[in-house]
């Protein structure tokens, strides 16, 4: 019963997916066709991952860098957006990169790199009883509804980003352009937007 569930909940979300890409693009469309400029909706999650190391660091961006969970290089987070973490991220982006996570990169993280929290251990999540046991509450009883609450940022984003540990990627393949510089001035730190998919896939 809880496997059909699971995956009729799966089939529910692709549809999901798709009716929202197609959404933008015809409001994209509308918006061209009356000569108007259409504005992306703001993100409303940011994938963050850990750039530097922890020599010379003021004890203020060791403190953020600990709330977001943050405590290893190359350790990466989902955080909700709101005015509270973009100040958090703006006063440590020298140390770390983020941006807007797409469906594919949010998949990727948590089958690849995802492993749950549980009685404050390291748990591999190998099967959905791994999620259901901690996030059956919220009603969240597989992998595919961990995905779409972080994507969506859901009303239990909060309990599933928790749930997840702090995701171990690897030195991206090919390595850095410059750490020490921001990503506007040709560097690697602070926020790329979309772009950090691509930056992601070199770590994953």
């Amino acid at each position: 019963a809880g496997r059909k569930k699971a995956f009729k909940r799966a089939e529910q979300y692709v549809k999901e997916y798709k009716a929202d890409e197609n959404e933008l693009i015809r409001m994209r469309r509308a918006a061209k066709a009356s000569g108007n400029i259409f504005v992306d909706p703001e993100p409303k999650v940011a994938v963050v991952i850990r750039i530097r190391g922890i020599l010379g660091n003021a004890p203020k961006v060791r403190k953020i860098l600990q709330l977001l969970r943050l405590r290893q290089i190359h350790n990466a987070v989902f955080v909700r957006l709101n005015k509270a973490t973009i100040n958090m991220l703006r006063l440590v982006e020298p140390y770390i990169v983020y941006g807007e996570p797409n469906l594919k990169t949010v998949k990727q993280l948590i089958y690849k790199r995802g492993f749950g929290k549980i009685n404050k251990q390291r748990i591999p999540i190998a099967d959905n009883s791994v999620i259901e046991k901690a996030l059956g509450k919220h009603d969240i009883i597989c992998v595919e509804d961990l995905v779409h609450e972080i994507f969506k940022c859901g009303p239990n984003f909060k309990a599933a980003s928790n749930f997840l540990w702090p995701m171990k990627l690897s030195a991206p393949l090919g390595g850095y352009k410059q750490k020490l510089l921001h990503f506007n001035e040709g560097g690697d730190a602070g926020n790329r937007g979309e772009e950090v998919n691509a930056f992601i896939q070199r770590m994953i």
